[in-house]
């Protein structure tokens, strides 16, 4: 686990999923967060858990998510696309705190168009507003520049302003606000930040 200390001096990192942490994890699902800001996964993970934990602790680590080919997600729309290689992270303060994933392309720093951002996260509501996703994104940020990226996209929805001052400490950019109809009707704000 990376370290960096809370304010209220309470360990704090990112960690590869492991299954000493599903329990926290499930918890939270149990509780009605979802890992995805798109689309609500809680109650088809809890079924993912309760089928086989250790396959899905599994699928969330570097080793599951680094030779994607063949491999799909189908986006809130419908459309199966291809994945793209990814590092997941959960957020750890003691107890579980959220999840933070990188997507990228080996060797280029753009996307596919069906990928919103790069770096993505959400935090359990209880935990938020206590200095974590910006500390979560700092992190990440850091695992883009080893993977080889110079840039990252983040997104978010327009009237997301918490996310918004986490991206702007950490040096984000505004570039624009789009429309994506595979999520939906609702506008995003892209930023840029330089690794």
């Amino acid at each position: 686990m990376s370290a960096l200390e809370c304010a209220e001096d309470e360990p704090f990192g990112l960690a590869e999923p492991q299954l000493a942490m599903l329990d926290s994890y499930a918890d939270a699902l149990r509780a009605g967060w979802s890992p995805d800001n798109t689309t609500s996964v809680s109650v088809a993970q809890l079924a993912e858990i309760a089928r086989d934990p250790a396959d899905f602790v599994f699928m969330r680590t570097d080793a599951a998510n680094r030779d994607v080919r063949g491999r799909t997600i189908t986006l809130p729309d419908g459309t199966s696309v291809q994945r793209i290689p990814m590092i997941e992270r959960w957020i750890w303060d003691g107890s579980f705190v959220g999840r933070i994933s990188l997507r990228f392309v080996s060797g280029s720093d753009a996307l596919p168009a069906h990928v919103l951002g790069h770096i993505g996260y959400a935090i359990v509501p209880w935990k938020q507003r206590r200095g974590h996703a910006t500390r979560a994104l700092l992190l990440m940020v850091l695992e883009a520049r080893k993977v080889g990226l110079r840039r990252v996209e983040i997104t978010c929805d327009v009237d997301n302003i918490g996310s918004q001052k986490v991206i702007a400490v950490n040096g984000g950019r505004y570039v624009e606000t789009f429309e994506m109809p595979q999520y939906g009707s609702s506008p995003k704000q892209r930023y840029v930040i330089e690794v």
